[in-house]
C-alpha cells in the first residue's frame, strides 16, 4: 500500500513543502525513514510508534519505507510527526482522510498522542496558501499563529485520539476522519485586536519627555528615525547616551501591513512567536544584544541557519551599546548586511538569505576610561595611549562610513531650565510627516526611505540647491570625505530638508548634515 501526504520545513525563514511517501509492502516487519533526516527526523519514528498504540491505532507489522522528498534538501525538527503518523494510518487503511481537501500537516507528537507546537507556523502556512493548498491542520496551541492569514481553512489539533471523534467502529475499520474545522475569521479577528510585539520593544511609560535638555541630540535622532538612517552617540558617561537610544522606538511609525507580515514571519521562524500574546508584531523591534554576544548570535548561524540579531531587528532598531567593547571580529560582519539590507550565509549543500533592514545606533566612549578630553571639576582620563589606540581600533574606517550619524553628547547644561522638553509625541508627529513625504516620492520603487538610496537615484531624487551643491563640494575636499561619506550627507541633508518640507536641498539642511558627521570631522578622534 502506498500513501502521500504533505508537510512542510523550514529553509531559512522560508517555507519548504515536503512529500511525505508511506510505503508498506510484505516481509520482516522494520521500518526504514529516508530523505535525509536528521537526529530529531530520524526519531519520529519512535513517537509515532507509540503515539499510534496509546491511541488505540495499530502501528503496521510490514515492511515500512518513508521517504521525504525532496531527497536531497535536509530535513530538521519535528514538525513531520503528524504526517508521517496519518500517512501509516491512511496507508494501512485504519482512516480515511476526506478527499476533498487538499491539506497541509504539521505537527509534533508526544508519545501518549498529544500535539506539540512547532517554531516556523506562519512561513508554513504562507507557503501553504500560495501552493493553493485547501486547509492546513496544526498543533491547537499554533492555531492562532496560522490565524494571522486569511484565504486558507485552518484545523486545530490537541490530540490525535481527536481526528476520529465519532469513532464507533474498532480501529482498522476503514474510519473516515473527522476534523473539526475552527470560525477562522472570528479568531482572527480576535487575534488582530490584540498585537504584540516581540523581544526588547520599549514599554509606553518611557518618553523623550523624560529626558531634560538635549535638545540636539532629539533633533539627530528624530532625523534618524525620519530617514532611518544609522546613528552613533558619542560621550563621557553619565549623559544619557543609552537613555536617548533606548527611547527611540517611541518616536517611530508603525510597521506597514507587508513589514508585519514580514517581521512577524522572521519571529516565528526563530520560534519566538509563542513568547508572546497572539497577533502580527505591529511595533518596530528593539534588539540590544550584550557585547559578548557571538558572530552566530549576530548574523545568524547553524547548520540549517537560524536568524540572528541582525535579522530579529529586522525593520526596527538594532542597539549596539559600548561599541568597541564588541569583539572587532563581530563588528566587521555588519557591513554587507549594512550595505545590502540582508545577509547570505553559504554552507556547503546551500546559501540561505535573510532579511537585515535595520537601523544601526550605537553608543560609545571618547576612551576605556571615559574621560578622555574632560576638564575639572570632571574625573581626568586615566587611560594611556596604547589602550586608546586598542579602543579605538575595534571599530575600523569602512564601519564608521556606514553609519550616517556620529553625534557628540556632552554633559547638558542648563538642563533644570528645560521646563517644556521635547516629548515623543512632537518627535513622532515630525517624523511621519517626512515620512508621508518619502512615501509619496519612492511609490512604485522598492524602496521606502532615504537612508536607501543610492546611484543615480540618489542624484535624481536629492536635488541640491546652487549653492548647497557648493558647500557639499567644499566639505568634501577640506575634510578629506570619501565617496561613501559624500553618499550619506546627501541622503541626510535629504531627509533634513524632508522634516521642512523642502523639495529642494538648501544650504542650510547640508551644513546641518555636515555637523552630524563629527568623526569625519576630527579625522576619526573619538576626543570631545
Amino acid at each position: 500500500m502506498y500513501g502521500k501526504l504533505y508537510s512542510a520545513c523550514l529553509y531559512g525563514i522560508d517555507g519548504v513543502l515536503i512529500e511525505v511517501e508511506v510505503d508498506l509492502s510484505s516481509g520482516i516487519p522494520q521500518t526504514h525513514l529516508v530523505g535525509l533526516p536528521d537526529s530529531a527526523v530520524r526519531e519520529a519514528v519512535d513517537r509515532v510508534r507509540a503515539a499510534l498504540k496509546n491511541c488505540g491505532y495499530t502501528f503496521p507489522l510490514q515492511r515500512v519505507t518513508i521517504n521525504l522528498a525532496p531527497a536531497d534538501l535536509r530535513k530538521e525538527g519535528t514538525a513531520f510527526d503528524l504526517a508521517i503518523a496519518l500517512g501509516l494510518l491512511t496507508s494501512s487503511g485504519q482512516v480515511v482522510l476526506p478527499e476533498e481537501e487538499k491539506i497541509l500537516i504539521i505537527g509534533e507528537l508526544s508519545l501518549e498522542g498529544a500535539l506539540r507546537p512547532v517554531p516556523g507556523v506562519l512561513p508554513m502556512v504562507d507557503l501553504a496558501r500560495r501552493q493553493e493548498f485547501n486547509a492546513v491542520l496544526v498543533p491547537e496551541d499554533n492555531v492562532p499563529e496560522a490565524l494571522l492569514l486569511d484565504g486558507i481553512r485552518v484545523y486545530g489539533l490537541s490530540h490525535l485520539s481527536e481526528l476520529s471523534p465519532d469513532r464507533k467502529s474498532a480501529p482498522g475499520k476503514n474510519e473516515t476522519v473527522v476534523l473539526k474545522a475552527l470560525n477562522h475569521l472570528q479568531r482572527k479577528k480576535t487575534a488582530a485586536s490584540d498585537l504584540a510585539s516581540p523581544g526588547h520593544t520599549i514599554a509606553p511609560p518611557e518618553n523623550y519627555s523624560d529626558v531634560l535638555g538635549h535638545r540636539h541630540i532629539k533633533r539627530a535622532l528624530t532625523i534618524a528615525a525620519a530617514g532611518m538612517h544609522n546613528i552613533m552617540l558619542i560621550g563621557p558617561p553619565g549623559t544619557g547616551k543609552t537613555m536617548l537610544i533606548r527611547r527611540l522606538p517611541t518616536i517611530l511609525p508603525p510597521l506597514t501591513a507587508s513589514e508585519s507580515l514580514e517581521v512577524t514571519n522572521i519571529y516565528s521562524a526563530a520560534g519566538k512567536l509563542k513568547q508572546f500574546e497572539s497577533g502580527l508584531i505591529t511595533k518596530r523591534p528593539f534588539r540590544s544584544p550584550h557585547h559578548t554576544i557571538s558572530g552566530g548570535g549576530l548574523i545568524g548561524g547553524g547548520s540549517i541557519p537560524k536568524p540572528g540579531e541582525v535579522s530579529l531587528a529586522h525593520r526596527g532598531v538594532l542597539f549596539l551599546d559600548e561599541l568597541p567593547e564588541f569583539s572587532r571580529q563581530v563588528l566587521e560582519m555588519l557591513r554587507q548586511p549594512l550595505e545590502e539590507r540582508i545577509v547570505t550565509i553559504s554552507r556547503s549543500r546551500a546559501s540561505f538569505t535573510f532579511p537585515a533592514h535595520f537601523l544601526l545606533a550605537s553608543s560609545l566612549n571618547p576612551c576605556p576610561c571615559g574621560f578622555l578630553g574632560s576638564e575639572p571639576p570632571q574625573p581626568t582620563c586615566t587611560c594611556t595611549p596604547f589602550r586608546i589606540a586598542q579602543y579605538r581600533e575595534k571599530i575600523s574606517g569602512p564601519l564608521l562610513d556606514r553609519i550616517d550619524m556620529h553625534v557628540e553628547v556632552p554633559r547638558p547644561e542648563n538642563w533644570m531650565n528645560d521646563l517644556q522638553p521635547l516629548s515623543s509625541e512632537r518627535m513622532r508627529a515630525e517624523v511621519e510627516k517626512a515620512e508621508q513625504i518619502q512615501h509619496y516620492r519612492f511609490r512604485g520603487q522598492r524602496i521606502s526611505r532615504n537612508s536607501e538610496l543610492s546611484g543615480s537615484t540618489l542624484r535624481r531624487l536629492a536635488k541640491l540647491h546652487p549653492d548647497a551643491g557648493k558647500l557639499l563640494k567644499s566639505s568634501f575636499d577640506t575634510l578629506g570625505l570619501s565617496m561613501r561619506a559624500y553618499d550619506r550627507i546627501l541622503k541626510l541633508s535629504r531627509t533634513i530638508a524632508d522634516l521642512e518640507a523642502s523639495t529642494d536641498i538648501l544650504p542650510g539642511h547640508v551644513a546641518e548634515a555636515i555637523q552630524y558627521r563629527h568623526l569625519d570631522k576630527r579625522g576619526h578622534s573619538f576626543s570631545l
